[in-house]
């Protein structure tokens, strides 16, 4: 399984924002994935498929000026200021 970072961000969703926003939630739930506290919009996931089939399933629920980027972690080739648990969670994966 690979592990891939997925950030995106909705535009011009105005009042529709938290549908939008819960509705692309629960169609990135398919996958086992994790998130920081502090980081809203941005994930990790796991899975056998691809950055671009990743990206091609989200994209499903995302309008044309909403914006999407899904890329995979490499062991040892990461570093960042994130929570223990998701460090945990991305090591055992990755």
């Amino acid at each position: 399984m690979a592990v891939y970072v997925v950030t995106w961000n909705l535009n011009k969703e105005g009042a529709a924002y938290t549908t939008a926003r819960a509705t692309f939630l629960k169609h990135l739930a398919k996958y086992d994935n994790t998130q920081d506290s502090g980081l809203e919009t941005v994930r990790w996931i796991s899975t056998n498929e691809s950055a671009q089939q990743v990206s091609d399933y989200l994209r499903q629920k995302l309008d044309n000026n909403d914006r999407l980027f899904v890329s995979k972690v490499v062991s040892g080739a990461h570093a960042g200021w994130l929570e223990k648990s998701v460090w945990t969670w991305i090591d055992a994966r990755a």
